[in-house]
């Protein structure tokens, strides 16, 4: 039986996400797999790649052969290196953590001074300049008539 490392494709229909799986090279795509290695999101910013590197070193020492995919993100993690003995890969990105919504609060609330510098809420003077200026233009052509 010929085993490959693939990916099999899950998410909507314009926001994949990835699970790189071991299963039959005969199996679909999306069909039922031997064991789940790791996940790969395509659409974050920087791409999200988790491998678990002892089950793939295990899968490429017993023959599983990985789609070209695959092999590129195993050497973006370094993992197909390791399985060749060839140096590491520089490191891979990592999305910044996202600076917490209280602390910004906090650091707008102190340039401000505690004090509003305009009107906090918009009045909500579109239906009512209309009314007002249709009764205008109506009222005095009422009086004119009488």
């Amino acid at each position: 039986m010929a085993v490959k490392i693939k990916l099999k494709r899950l998410g909507k229909i314009r926001s994949p996400h990835y699970r790189i799986v071991v299963a039959d090279s005969r199996t679909r795509r999306d069909g039922r797999a031997i064991e789940e290695l790791g996940l790969y999101h395509p659409v974050q910013n920087p791409s999200r790649i988790e491998v678990n590197s002892e089950r793939v070193q295990y899968w490429l020492g017993v023959g599983a052969q990985p789609t070209e995919p695959v092999m590129a993100i195993l050497k973006v993690t370094g993992d197909w290196q390791k399985f060749k003995g060839q140096p590491a890969p520089p490191p891979m990105k990592v999305a910044e953590p996202k600076p917490d919504k209280r602390v910004l609060f906090e650091a707008a609330a102190k340039e401000t001074g505690g004090e509003p510098r305009g009107e906090a809420i918009t009045p909500k003077a579109k239906k009512a300049e209309k009314k007002a200026d249709a009764e205008a233009t109506e009222a005095p052509a009422e009086s004119t008539e009488g």
